[in-house]
């Protein structure tokens, strides 16, 4: 398999900071929301391990509540820290798994996400980063975080090419599940 597709037998979800205070701030908070719950849908149809963090929520507030219903029993960390990693409860979390490419979407992509990113990168995953689920206050922060983490190592796509990629054929038994969700 090309070393720049997603492996879903070694890859988990980490979902970024998608909290209330972003959503009046964010320019498409729908569009964005929407695409990180299709992604998180996905990933379940695909039992993938998913995880999710909040950037200090007495001050963000908690995550988006049509985020939470698709997260249902997701571990949660919370963090002050810009990386994720920085939340030595999530590095451990992450270690436990035993997976190494980490799909990773939510908020800022050139705050949180890019440090996040190239913290994983460090530590010897792969990164895969569907732009369309990835969002921060400002166009320009958006797309040169993106373009950064782009040129340290991390894997480009979309949420449905990523999840086209951990189905690998149309036999997939999630095949027709996921479709649906694409469409």
């Amino acid at each position: 398999m090309h070393e720049n597709l997603v492996h879903p037998e070694d890859a988990f979800l980490l979902v970024i900071d998608v909290q209330e205070r972003y959503r009046t701030v964010l320019e498409d908070w729908d569009g964005v929301a929407a695409r990180v719950r299709i992604l998180i849908q996905g990933a379940r149809l695909l039992e993938l391990p998913i995880a999710y963090t909040e950037q200090y929520p007495k001050g963000l507030g908690s995550t988006g509540p049509e985020i939470l219903e698709t997260l249902e029993d997701a571990p949660r960390f919370e963090k002050r820290t810009i990386s994720a990693l920085g939340a030595p409860a999530l590095s451990a979390y992450l270690e436990q798994l035993g997976r190494r490419e980490g799909i990773v979407c939510g908020l800022e992509t050139h705050a949180c996400i890019n440090q996040t990113v190239h913290s994983l990168l460090a530590n010897g995953y792969r990164v895969h980063l569907p732009f369309d689920a990835l969002a921060s206050r400002h166009a320009v922060d958006h797309e040169q975080g993106y373009r950064k983490m782009l040129a340290s190592g991390a894997i480009g796509g979309s949420v449905e090419t990523i999840l086209l990629e951990c189905l690998q054929s149309a036999d997939h038994p999630a095949f027709k599940s996921v479709q649906e969700l694409l469409k």
